[in-house]
């Protein structure tokens, strides 16, 4: 999809809301909020808001979309989203709310297009609850080194994609989610997602981001030390730093590699 095509899109989308009584708020999320210029690998992010007891109705009717004579696949991703798949392989990823359960949103970057009932105000709050969200340090710090002692575990077991899992995913989640929140930037320009520690940490981190990539490249073991040696590295001045557990980790690892 073009830039062009992309505001088209969101153009329709807001039209079609804007015309429809029963939609009392458009809240555009992402890329779809503008304030990143969208390329041809955005999807269309946004929640809506309509009236009490009409949120099913456009979750499971969704001929309010723009073209939706196109789309190939709804799937029903929580209790209040869907991922919605187009024929040119286009995505919307969207939630339906009432005002009550619009508290469950978390949101960041966000441009409210219809506000029939005042939500910016009520947007703003859950911003900032976003925004002011801190993970607990002890626990991350933890479970870096034990998600990798599972994983190689698995992976020498035999269990190669579990063990991947657990090392390429779960502890690489925890590791992202501690160097976004205790090292300093190294392009100060740079935007992390405060929703997601795997987005956009080669535009604020692209030293340390080449180093995970190498070793996501590596079979499950060496990657686990690579990670594992990542985590030491840039993480060890921290109070809670669990020094006997790294060593302990390292040891075993080794010996199973």
């Amino acid at each position: 999809m073009t830039p062009e095509q992309y505001r088209n899109f969101t153009q329709t989308l807001q039209a079609n809301l804007e015309a429809d009584p029963n939609v009392i708020g458009l809240i555009l999320a992402g890329s779809t909020a503008g304030k990143r210029a969208p390329d041809q690998f955005s999807d269309h992010d946004f929640l809506v808001i309509t009236l009490p007891s009409l949120q099913e109705t456009y979750r499971t009717n969704l001929t309010w979309l723009p073209n939706h004579e196109a789309i190939v696949l709804a799937v029903r991703e929580t209790e209040h989203g869907l991922k919605v798949l187009y024929q040119d392989g286009h995505l919307l990823e969207f939630a339906i709310f009432d005002r009550t359960e619009i508290s469950n949103a978390k949101i960041n970057d966000y441009a409210v297009v219809i506000d029939r009932s005042d939500f910016a105000v009520l947007i703003e709050r859950l911003e900032k609850q976003t925004a002011e969200h801190q993970p607990d340090l002890t626990r991350d710090l933890g479970m870096t080194p034990c998600l990798l002692l599972v994983g190689a575990g698995r992976a020498a077991r035999g269990e190669i994609l579990s063990g991947s899992v657990f090392i390429k995913t779960y502890a690489l989640g925890h590791l992202l989610t501690l160097i976004a929140h205790h090292l300093p930037a190294e392009i100060n320009d740079g935007t992390l997602d405060n929703l997601d520690p795997f987005r956009r940490v080669e535009q604020v981190y692209p030293t340390i981001a080449g180093k995970i990539a190498e070793a996501l490249c590596l079979p499950p073991l060496p990657a686990a030390l690579a990670i594992l040696k990542i985590y030491s590295d840039h993480l060890d001045h921290l109070a809670a730093y669990p020094v006997d557990a790294v060593t302990t980790v390292r040891t075993y690892i080794e010996a199973l590699a």
